[in-house]
C-alpha cells in the first residue's frame, strides 16, 4: 500500500466528481412580505391555491408542520392526471429557511427521494425566495423539475398580485 496520499488522489477526485449531486437553483422576488411567502409553503390552505405548474389543480395537501413531520401534495394535470409527492420535513426555521424531501408516489422518479432547500430572505415589502433542489440522477429530471418549478412560481407571483 502506498504511503503517498497524492497517488490516490486522482481517482478519488474522479469519483467524487462523477457522484456530485445534480442540483437545480432557482431565485425569485415575489412582491410580499417573508411570512406571507414562507406561509404559502406551509399553510394547507394557501399551497391549495397555487402549487404545481401553470393550469394544474391541488385537489389534495395534507401539511404536518415539524420536523419529522410529513406532507402530501397532489396536483392535477389538466388532462386529469394525478402527480402526487410526498416528503418528510427536515428543517423548519420560520420564516426564514424550510428544507423536506421530495419524491414521487409514482412515475419514473417512485423510487428517488430528492432534498429541496427553501431561503427565504427580507427585502421589505418583498422577498426573494432561493430554492435548491438537489440530488437528481440526471440531468433531464433536473431539467424537467426546472420547468415544474418555474413554471409554479408564476402560479405564485399570480397569487401575490
Amino acid at each position: 500500500m502506498s504511503a503517498n496520499p497524492t497517488a490516490a488522489s486522482p481517482t478519488i477526485g474522479a469519483e467524487a466528481q462523477s457522484a456530485a449531486p445534480i442540483t437545480l437553483t432557482l431565485r425569485r422576488e415575489f412582491p410580499a412580505r417573508r411570512e406571507t411567502v414562507f406561509a404559502a409553503f406551509s399553510e394547507p390552505e394557501r399551497v391549495r391555491e397555487w402549487f404545481g405548474p401553470e393550469g394544474f389543480t391541488v385537489p389534495e395537501v395534507q401539511i404536518d408542520l415539524r420536523v419529522g413531520g410529513t406532507y402530501r401534495i397532489t396536483m392535477r394535470s389538466p388532462d386529469g392526471n394525478d402527480h402526487t409527492v410526498t416528503g418528510v420535513y427536515k428543517e423548519i426555521s420560520p420564516p426564514k429557511r424550510l428544507v423536506f424531501t421530495w419524491a414521487w408516489a409514482t412515475g419514473e422518479m417512485d423510487d428517488v427521494e430528492t432534498l429541496v432547500t427553501l431561503i427565504f430572505r427580507d427585502k421589505g415589502e418583498t422577498t426573494e425566495l432561493i430554492l435548491a433542489h438537489e440530488g437528481f440522477p440526471t440531468e433531464d429530471l433536473r431539467d424537467r423539475h426546472n420547468q415544474g418549478w418555474s413554471s409554479s412560481f408564476v402560479c405564485l407571483e399570480k397569487l401575490f398580485a
